[in-house]
């Protein structure tokens, strides 16, 4: 069967159409870049309308390229990033611009709802004790939904006034195609107001009362292999597509990539480096790190949890480094120009040029490290003041080191998160890597070598959101027959094994990586007085 699939990004959508069948074949893709909106009180939004137009731009694209007859198209579904906030009146219309993830403008809001009296690690007690009990984890990050969801109730009570319902970025594509206002039980946890208790995968009355939220204001759930509407007439002109195709609900991108690189049973773990990155190992019973802000969250699979740990700028880094290093002045990137002309490409031709460069460095970078922290911080720490830096640079520090220090630095970075998790949870000795970043065997390697243990590669590891996505809607339309099939599907295209560096470019790693992990609490007074 023809499924079209949505990889629904912080810059840019990716539309992916793909056969599913004994295998899943992907016939082509499309994508469309829109904005991030980064404000100076810490803001960050997107507009609702420059997604609908990237995802309209990018279906007709990939129809017309492709010579695809939309009435052949059996199913459509999402993969999107998640902890977005998109508050809808009652005809579905945004009632402001929608809150990205990365939003950190209720720092009033979560300091009255969850840092006053009597405190275990630092948080309320009874408020800590009664999340942990009903959802497994506690709404601890300025930039979770439920903190934005205050803040436009107390700083815009016009807009608030009108909202009927609040939706996840996926959720709101989801109603502008079909009419229909639902959010996947992934999106429902991704409230922290989930009860999960006894395996259920529901709306918390109880913990919505005590943090203040209306619950008439949460939608509908259903799982992400339901079918959630079919689409409508004028959205099905728009984008190109037949009236009435199915729309499944798919799944958040924390959900699902882990999915489409086939990682599906226990103890199976990937690392992603998109935009933001992460660490994610798969567990049958929900445990919490509230010290490093990590959480086994509810993901697509019935009965399975993703415990999961974020970073907020990990490919974004190596996009600034295509900005400020890469592309300024000379000796290192003569032409200046876009090769494939959108954002969510432009990983792939950076990564084909800095992988000479980065090559050519030796391991370490000359003793220069990077702390990929350009937007505050999640996990293992929570610090919205945190920042990037350059440590260590002398007289013979270069770009091409600088550069090489920001991928070792994002590396650093997952391993850190990596050995936070296996505290609490065994997870699997080979790492599967996805994402844009792992499209660079350089980068591949030298994240082998950082965490010191094999890293498989998937074909495409860019797609696997959109991979995770099909194979959720083909369950639904009973194409196949459980999610679970995924890992009979997709198999890895590269394998890395840690040691290329030598024994020299180990030490050099591991010492390193010894003050990487120092250098946020020796900073973080200053951060403060700086950012704060």
């Amino acid at each position: 069967m023809l499924i079209l699939a949505y990889d629904i990004g912080t810059t840019g959508v990716k539309t992916c159409l793909f056969n599913v069948d004994q295998q899943i074949h992907m016939v082509g893709s499309a994508s469309c870049g829109y904005e991030l909106y980064i404000m100076p009180d810490g803001g960050a939004e997107q507009h609702a309308d420059e997604w609908w137009q990237a995802m309209c731009a990018s279906t007709r694209q990939l129809i017309v390229e492709n010579g695809v007859d939309p009435s052949e198209i059996e199913g459509i579904s999402f993969c999107s990033q998640m902890q977005g906030l998109v508050l809808v009146d009652r005809e579905g219309e945004p009632v402001r611009h929608p809150m990205s993830y990365m939003d950190q403008r209720a720092t009033r809001e979560i300091d009255e709802g969850l840092h006053k009296g009597l405190k275990v690690a630092g948080m309320n007690a009874r408020k800590l004790i009664k999340s942990l009990r009903t959802n497994g984890a506690v709404s601890g990050s300025v930039k979770d939904p439920m903190w934005k969801y205050l803040w436009v109730k107390n700083n815009e009570p016009d807009a608030f006034a009108r909202v009927y319902k609040w939706l996840d970025v996926k959720e709101y594509l989801i109603c502008r195609c079909t009419g229909e206002m639902i959010m996947t039980e992934d999106s429902v946890y991704s409230t922290m107001l989930c009860d999960t208790r006894g395996g259920r995968r529901e709306w918390s009355e109880e913990l919505c009362r005590m943090f203040g939220v209306d619950t008439n204001h949460l939608a509908k759930i259903i799982r992400t292999t339901d079918q959630a509407g079919t689409l409508r007439a004028k959205e099905a002109a728009e984008l190109g597509l037949a009236e009435g195709t199915p729309v499944y609900g798919g799944g958040g991108d924390a959900s699902l990539i882990g999915i489409g690189a086939g990682c599906v049973k226990v103890g199976d773990t990937h690392i992603y480096c998109g935009t933001s990155g992460w660490v994610c190992t798969i567990t049958d019973q929900q445990k919490v790190d509230t010290g490093s802000m990590i959480a086994a969250i509810v993901g697509a699979q019935p009965g399975l949890y993703n415990y999961f740990a974020e970073m907020e700028t990990a490919g974004k880094s190596l996009e600034w480094v295509k900005d400020h290093l890469a592309l300024d002045e000379i000796g290192i990137y003569m032409e200046k120009k876009d090769i494939t002309g959108n954002k969510e490409h432009v990983y792939t031709s950076l990564y084909d040029y800095m992988s000479e460069v980065v090559d050519s460095s030796e391991p370490g970078a000359g003793g220069v490290i990077f702390t990929p922290w350009l937007h505050g911080n999640r996990c293992p720490f929570e610090d919205a003041n945190a920042s990037g830096m350059f440590f260590n640079i002398s007289l013979e520090t270069g770009k091409t080191e600088m550069i090489r220090a920001v991928v070792e630095g994002v590396c650093y970075h997952l391993r850190w998160m990596l050995e936070c998790e296996e505290k609490k949870v065994k997870g699997s000795e080979t790492i599967r890597f996805c994402g844009g970043g792992a499209l660079s065997p350089v980068t591949s390697q030298i994240l082998a070598d950082i965490l010191n243990r094999p890293v498989e590669v998937p074909a495409q590891p860019q797609n696997v959101g959109s991979v995770g996505a099909a194979l959720t809607a083909a369950v639904g339309a009973g194409a196949i027959g459980s999610i679970e099939e995924a890992a009979r599907l997709i198999r890895p295209a590269a394998i890395y094994s840690p040691g290329s560096c030598g024994s020299d470019g180990r030490a050099a790693y591991e010492r390193n990586y010894q003050v990487f992990k120092k250098l946020h609490s020796s900073n973080r007074k200053l951060f403060a007085q700086i950012n704060g």
